[in-house]
């Protein structure tokens, strides 16, 4: 099946209820879900990660829930999920249930759509972990006990000549807050950024004096926390970098309090 490259947004979103919504066929679904990865792949090949990953993350956990489980479970679905886009989820899939043929085409449909997700997420998994690797974190300075509240300077590569990589600084300052969740009481992090000043770095000037500039104008931290984070590759600073940084941050932060 030939597929249009048409920049239609319906070809590049699958609503959460994208199974039950509308026409329930097995040649309609399977178009409406190439369509889709053909999109994603697209994506994928240009480097540019959110918010496709986190989509295909959650149709194939989705999947999976109707597969093995057959109703849907609210533990499974991401936070930006309402409650009442869950409702109305499990009460459509509720009343599909009672009815054999439909649930049959249903069947089809998500043991066709599985693999094909599970592929489109094994490849932006593979993209995650390449930048991942490729996203240095240092500490500017000496990092004082209390971190949870500080600086991140976040290097931005903006083309392909090494000696130019991170000329461009994004400054962000960051606070760290800890919650509980409720049925599991496991300790989550949640991480708030906020953009302080976009600088464009000379060769001679260090990031301890960036650090030193940023005391100087905010007397609220006299002696903050402050890390540096780069990448050594040139990708989608918002689609990639930035999303994947935030991750890195609060893994690195969680590290040191272990410490």
């Amino acid at each position: 099946m030939k597929l249009s490259n048409s920049s239609n947004n319906k070809t590049n979103y699958l609503s959460p209820d994208w199974i039950t919504q509308g026409l329930i066929d097995f040649e309609y679904k399977k178009y409406m879900l190439l369509a889709y990865l053909q999109y994603t792949k697209k994506q994928f090949d240009e480097v540019k990660l959110y918010p496709t990953f986190s989509e295909l993350l959650f149709h194939y956990n989705n999947l999976l829930q109707i597969k093995e489980n057959k109703q849907l479970l609210s533990d499974k679905f991401p936070k930006k999920l309402s409650k009442a886009d869950f409702e109305k989820l499990k009460l459509t899939y509720t009343s599909i249930l009672k009815d054999d043929d439909m649930m049959q085409e249903i069947e089809s449909v998500v043991e066709f759509a599985l693999p094909k997700i599970n592929a489109s997420v094994n490849e932006g998994k593979q993209i995650y972990d390449w930048i991942n690797q490729h996203l240095e974190i240092v500490p500017v300075g000496i990092t004082p006990i209390y971190f949870r509240e500080g600086y991140l300077f976040l290097g931005v590569n903006e083309n392909q000549n090494k000696e130019k990589l991170n000329n461009i600084v994004q400054i962000y300052k960051y606070k760290i807050t800890l919650f509980e969740k409720t049925d599991t009481k496991e300790i989550l992090r949640g991480l708030n950024l906020q953009h302080i000043d976009t600088l464009l770095k000379s060769k001679f000037e260090t990031y301890e004096n960036l650090k030193i500039n940023l005391i100087r104008n905010n007397r609220n931290l006299p002696n903050p926390a402050t890390f540096l984070m780069q990448s050594s590759v040139v990708c989608s600073f918002e689609n990639s970098i930035f999303p994947i940084a935030k991750r890195r941050l609060v893994e690195y932060l969680a590290v040191l309090e272990k410490r």
